[in-house]
């Protein structure tokens, strides 16, 4: 039995210098990665505008006596703009119980844009401690994986892979992408290459490839 203490989120063995902490810190790195790609005026919420038309291509504005009628509007792009929606409803949830604890302060004031920008960094200036000892790490780290990966599918044109779990011989699950180029399995250290993951069962008995 492994008595090593492990990450809450990516179930790898903590490092000595991270002793005590809720994610590693490889975990806590890819939580502000995502966070530090959200805001801004180039960030992923604000490219959304760039894809709201049906069908449009280049995100550019619309040119003006124009005799066309305009592109449908994607709802689904729309929604991830609103404020309850799923991008800033989560973000500034967060902010919330982070702010219960004494380590954020919410403001919903301003733009959407504003918000989000405001929740981002309020989180990513917090993530140590929170890596450290706040609340449902995984939890967040979980949503703000969504999050991001709903946003670079969107902005990135193309739908993002497709995920699937499979477990390994020794009972521990293995969340993987169709793409995934090797692995290492937490629990048993047993290291899989492309083909000898995707042949492994998924984890509610079918055949995985």
């Amino acid at each position: 039995m492994n008595d090593i203490p492990t990450c809450i989120r990516c179930a790898y063995d903590l490092r000595d210098d991270e002793t005590g902490r809720q994610l590693c810190g490889r975990c806590e790195d890819r939580a502000a990665q995502q966070l530090a790609a959200i805001p801004g005026p180039r960030g992923l919420y604000a490219q959304l505008a760039h894809h709201l038309q049906r069908g449009g291509s280049s995100g550019g504005p619309t040119v003006s006596g124009s005799k066309a009628a305009p592109a449908p509007l994607r709802l689904d792009i729309l929604n991830l703009q609103t404020a309850g929606g799923p991008v800033l409803g989560p973000l500034e949830g967060w902010v919330r119980v982070w702010e219960e604890a004494g380590h954020a302060e919410l403001n919903e004031a301003g733009t959407l844009q504003q918000r989000v920008d405001h929740a981002c960094r309020t989180l990513r200036y917090n993530l140590r401690w929170f890596a450290e000892q706040g609340p449902a790490p995984d939890e967040f780290a979980r949503e703000l994986e969504a999050i991001h990966r709903t946003l670079t599918g969107v902005t990135g044109g193309q739908k993002p892979p497709r995920r699937i779990t499979v477990t390994c011989p020794c009972e521990q699950p293995l969340r993987i992408t169709l793409n995934v180029q090797a692995l290492t399995c937490p629990k048993c250290r047993t290291e899989y290459g492309h083909s000898e993951v995707l042949r492994l069962p998924l984890a509610n008995g079918r055949a995985a490839a």
